[in-house]
């Protein structure tokens, strides 16, 4: 199966934003101060709240992984010659 090139497109877009914007998620989730994410402050002590909202991050990271993954493969496949796949190791 083959992608269109707008869909591949937006498929990279949509992993590399996932990547920044889950990124910057969890490093604000880090720093709160506000106590929601630790105990006092201290990084020793997490909460609910930060093992909850850890857990949505990686589990987003991951998926805008796969899916920014599937659309470089589009792009990649657009590339290649007619009557060519690229070269996979998977397969």
């Amino acid at each position: 199966m083959k992608l269109s090139r707008p869909v591949s497109w937006f498929l990279t877009a949509f992993g590399v934003w996932s990547v920044f914007i889950w990124t910057t998620f969890v490093k604000n989730l880090w720093k709160d101060s506000g106590g929601q994410a630790f105990v006092n402050g201290d990084h020793s002590q997490p909460t609910a709240f930060f093992w909850v909202h850890l857990l949505l991050a990686v589990t987003s990271l991951l998926l805008g992984l796969a899916i920014g993954w599937i659309g470089v493969r589009g792009l990649r496949a657009l590339r290649a010659p007619r009557g060519q796949e690229p070269a996979t190791t998977a397969e």
